[in-house]
C-alpha cells in the first residue's frame, strides 16, 4: 500500500479528490514500489516557477516537478519522494492538448511518480521506456495513450 501525503497549497476549482490522486499513485506503483511514502503538493503557479529555478534552473512554471528522495547511506525507508503540481498549468495544457482535465492530472501524477522512481526521458531509449509504462498505467486507467496526436 503507498501511503501519500496530499497537501493543498494553493485554491483551484475541480481539483481530483484526495482519492482519485491515491488510486493514480497506487496504480503507478502498485507493480514497481508497491510499499511506498510520498508527498504531492498542489502548488500555484508562483511556488512552480520558484522551485523549478531553484532546482532546475528554469525560470518558469511547470506542471509537475519531482524531488526523489535520496536514501542516507545505512537508513532503510520506503520515502521515495515528493511531486509538486501546478493545477493551472495542467489545466491549460489540458485545454491546448484536447484532453479532459483529471485525465491530463492523472498523466501528471503517473508521470512523477515513475521520475521518483528514477525514470526519465532523456534520451530516446529512456523516453520510449518511460513512456512505454505511462501508457500501459494510463491504459489501466481507462485514459487513452497521452502521447498520440490525435487524443
Amino acid at each position: 500500500m503507498i501511503d501519500l501525503d496530499l497537501q493543498i497549497a494553493c485554491k483551484f476549482e475541480d481539483l481530483p479528490s484526495e482519492e482519485q490522486f491515491s488510486f493514480w499513485v497506487n496504480s503507478a506503483l502498485k507493480n514497481l514500489k508497491p510499499n511506498a511514502e510520498m508527498t504531492i503538493r498542489i502548488s500555484d503557479v508562483q511556488e512552480s516557477q520558484q522551485l523549478n529555478f531553484e532546482y532546475r534552473g528554469k525560470d518558469k512554471a511547470t506542471n509537475v516537478l519531482s524531488f526523489e528522495f535520496e536514501m542516507p547511506c545505512g537508513i532503510d525507508l520506503p520515502l521515495i519522494g515528493d511531486l509538486v503540481i501546478a493545477p493551472e498549468i495542467v489545466k491549460k495544457e489540458s485545454i491546448e492538448q484536447e484532453k479532459t482535465f483529471h485525465n491530463h492530472f492523472a498523466h501528471m501524477v503517473v508521470h512523477g511518480c515513475l521520475h521518483l522512481l528514477g525514470f526519465d526521458h532523456i534520451d530516446k531509449d529512456e523516453a520510449v521506456e518511460m513512456e512505454s509504462l505511462e501508457k500501459q498505467i494510463l491504459a489501466g486507467l481507462g485514459i487513452d495513450d497521452p502521447y498520440r496526436d490525435d487524443v
